[in-house]
C-alpha cells in the first residue's frame, strides 16, 4: 500500500517540490498540498493522510498549532492519527520541544538530500521517530533546556528493569540502536527489543516521546 502524504508549506515553489519529489516514489502518494496551518488541519481531516510533512512556521496557523490539533484528534474505527514531520529551515528552532511533547514524529531540515527526505517520510510512515541525523545530539539538547518544563515523578518509570532504564538513558542523550548495542555490549536486535518493552510499558508513541520523557524525569540531564 502506498503512503499517503500531506505537504504543507507556505512556500508554493518549495510545496511542488517536495510534493514532486515524493511523489515520483512507486510507494507515495501525495493526497494534498496546504499553504498554512489552518488548510492543514482541514485537508488532514478530509484526506486522512498517513504522513503530514509540516512547515514550521507559516500564517494563518503555524505548523505547531496545526500539529497540535491533527495529533489530538480522535479517528473513527480503522483510522489512525497521523504521523507529523516536521520541516525546519534551522537545526535550533524555538518550537522543538514543544512539538516533541504533543507526539511530532521527528525534524528534518528543509535543506536534507532529497534521499533524505524520502527515507524520512518512509520512516515515520512505518510509526518510527526521526530527528535530522546531523543535528540530533544539539537538537535534544536545545529543547531539554528550553523554557520551564513540569516536574515529573519518577514513579513513572518504576515498572523498567534496570537495563530498560540503562536503554532509556542513552536513548535520551541521543544514542543509535547501534551506539547502544556498542555501549552496553549486547545485540542491536537486543536493543530494539528493549526500546519496544519501553515504549509499550510507558504507553509512549515513539522513540522521540521517550526522549522527552527521559529528560522530564531527570534520567537523563541538559549536558548529562
Amino acid at each position: 500500500m502506498s503512503i499517503r502524504v500531506l505537504v504543507v508549506d507556505d512556500q508554493a515553489m518549495v510545496r511542488e517540490g517536495f510534493a514532486a519529489l515524493l511523489g515520483a516514489q512507486v510507494d507515495i502518494e501525495i493526497v494534498g498540498q496546504a499553504e498554512d496551518g489552518a488548510r492543514a488541519v482541514e485537508m488532514a481531516a478530509e484526506h486522512r493522510p498517513d504522513v503530514v510533512l509540516m512547515d514550521v512556521r507559516m500564517p494563518v496557523m503555524d505548523g505547531l498549532e496545526a500539529a497540535r490539533i491533527i495529533l489530538a484528534d480522535t479517528p473513527e474505527a480503522g483510522q489512525s492519527v497521523p504521523h507529523v514531520l516536521m520541516l525546519t529551515t534551522f537545526d535550533v528552532d524555538d518550537y522543538v520541544y514543544d512539538a516533541l511533547k504533543i507526539g511530532a514524529s521527528g525534524f528534518l531540515l528543509k535543506d536534507a538530500l532529497a534521499d533524505e527526505l524520502v527515507a524520512a517520510v518512509r520512516i515515520v510512515a512505518a510509526g518510527d521517530a526521526l530527528l535530522a541525523p546531523s543535528v540530533t545530539k544539539r537538537l535534544i539538547e536545545q529543547f531539554a533546556q528550553s523554557g520551564p518544563r513540569p516536574a515529573r515523578s519518577r514513579e513513572k518509570l518504576d515498572g523498567l528493569t534496570e537495563r530498560e532504564r540503562e536503554v532509556m538513558t542513552l536513548v535520551g542523550r541521543g544514542f543509535s540502536n547501534h551506539e547502544i548495542a556498542a555501549d552496553l555490549f549486547i545485540a542491536e536486535q537486543t536493543v530494539k527489543t528493549h526500546v519496544s518493552k519501553i515504549l509499550a510499558k510507558l504507553g509512549l508513541r515513539d522513540r522521540v516521546q521517550m526522549v522527552v520523557l527521559a529528560y522530564d524525569t531527570g534520567l537523563v540531564e541538559p549536558g548529562g
